[in-house]
Parts: structure tokens; sequence; C-alpha cells
């Protein structure tokens, strides 16, 4: 595939999203993409007519737990931003790590009118730590219990005293 003949390429890790690249999208409130930029199609290996009026879950990838997304959701939802290492889908089956940025977008009324998110170079050091998180979160969630997984995450956060945001972010800078 021409789009991702010169993106570097790990076993483990997937597709390795180089450390200047930014992989921006926009969504209006139901997460219907609105806008993305080159280096989203380039990791995603989609084109842009492919993306544009799809849910941003286009590139969802199966290892990731569903719970993560409901807190996103929630923290976006109520105008907050959030933090979060995703592993991404492409086109063609291959997989990318990114650490996300998600924040509302507002109107001169400070109404939310949709989401934009920023991508970046995950660090690889953390990935090994989220994976095994998720892995026991999709391992709950398998079994159709969201709340069990749910549970396991803000028992995750919980245990480390400290606020989503900032494990993540501490997580980012290991």
């Amino acid at each position: 595939m021409s789009h991702t003949a010169h993106i570097r390429k790990d076993l483990r890790f997937g597709l390795l999203v180089e450390p200047n690249i930014l992989i921006t999208s926009k969504t209006d409130l139901q997460g219907i993409i609105t806008y993305c930029n080159r280096d989203f199609l380039t990791y995603s290996g989609y084109t842009e007519s492919e993306l544009l009026n799809q849910p941003h879950n286009i590139i969802r990838h199966k290892d990731m737990p569903r719970c993560v997304f409901k807190m996103l959701w929630e923290y976006i939802q109520s105008g907050r931003e959030i933090f979060a290492f995703v592993k991404n889908l492409t086109k063609n089956k291959d997989f990318y790590w990114v650490f996300a940025n998600v924040t509302p977008s507002f109107d001169e009324h400070n109404n939310i009118i949709g989401y934009y998110s920023v991508r970046r170079a995950p660090n690889l050091n953390a990935i090994p730590i989220i994976e095994d998180l998720y892995t026991k979160l999709c391992a709950l969630e398998t079994d159709n219990n969201m709340q069990q997984s749910i549970k396991a995450l803000n028992d995750f956060i919980t245990q480390s005293n400290k606020q989503y945001n900032q494990i993540i972010c501490e997580l980012q800078n290991l």
C-alpha cells in the first residue's frame, strides 16, 4: 500500500508512529469523522473519502477495551479532555499504537459542538503495561460483563491514588 510504504514496522508494536507526527481528526457529537489530516490517512491506510462521514471507530482494534472508550466519552461529553493509549486498526488489518489527547470543541456559547483528537507516538516502554491492563479488561468484556471491566478499570485507577489522566501522562513520560 503506497500510504504505508515508508512507515517502519515492528512485530511487537505494529506500525511505528514517527516522533514528529501528529495524527489529527475531528468528529461531530456522534463520533462521525468530519476532518482528518494527511498523517491520519497515512497511518490508517484509508483515503479521505473512505474516512469522512464514517464513525471514528472504523479504526477501533479488537484489543481495545470498550470500557476505555466509555470513560473517554464520559470525559469529553462532560467538557473535559482525556489522554489514552489507543491501539488502532489499519485498513489492511495492521495496527499502530498512539498516545491520544481528545478534547471537546466549543461554540461561542460554550456548547460542545464536536471533538478534536491529536495522536502522537506513544512511549513504547508504556505499551506492555497498557497491554496487560487492556488484556484483562477485554477478557472481562468477552464474558459480556461490561460492569466487571469498568470496575477493574476503576480499581486500577483507585489503586494508583492518582487521576486517570495523570496515570496515563506519567506512563507516556516513563
